[in-house]
């Protein structure tokens, strides 16, 4: 709890009292995961950090703490096929967060520019979306693959949408 309360503002506490934890239960999955958060978003390790979060979820899968980071690390990593893996996997797990797990596959596709598919993902996250917070970050990355795709792209989505409005006679 105390690694928890002082990551954002004093990290060196924060380690020392996540050695303190992990010496205690090195099978902590809180621990592991804020561990492994220190090595990615601090240090910019993503393997290590990536060692740290698979290590929490072979101590418990449900350990819904670990999905995002664990998603964030491996794209930031350039392990987009594993990524994509393991958010189908987490799709078979219950009480996961879908609006999440959507989002990151909307991520993944904006990787390998297939922005009708990341668009598509989208939506998907917008409809299982149950947390007024995370709307607006939806709204963040939809409006950035948004503003990626060509002109080209803006029309043709634009041509399907009127199409699918327009019943036929």
């Amino acid at each position: 709890i105390k690694a928890m309360e002082e990551f954002d503002y004093n990290i060196e506490y924060a380690v020392e009292a996540l050695g303190y934890a992990l010496a205690y239960d090195e099978y902590d999955t809180m621990a592991l995961t804020l561990m492994g958060r220190l090595y990615a978003e601090r240090l910019f390790d993503y393997e290590t950090a990536i060692t740290y979060y698979r290590d929490a979820l072979t101590e418990r899968v449900n350990a819904f703490e670990v999905y995002e980071p664990y998603i964030q690390a491996m794209i930031n990593n350039e392990n987009f096929k594993e990524a994509e893996v393991f958010i189908n996997f987490a799709f078979t797990v219950r009480g996961v967060d879908r609006s999440l797990l959507y989002l990151y596959k909307a991520i993944l596709d904006e990787h390998f520019y297939s922005y009708k598919h990341a668009l598509s993902n989208i939506k998907k996250a917008e409809i299982h979306n149950y947390n007024s917070d995370f709307t607006h970050r939806i709204a963040e990355v939809k409006a950035r693959i948004k503003g990626k795709m060509s002109k080209k792209e803006k029309e043709k989505k634009k041509k399907e949408k009127k199409d699918k409005k327009e019943p036929e006679s």
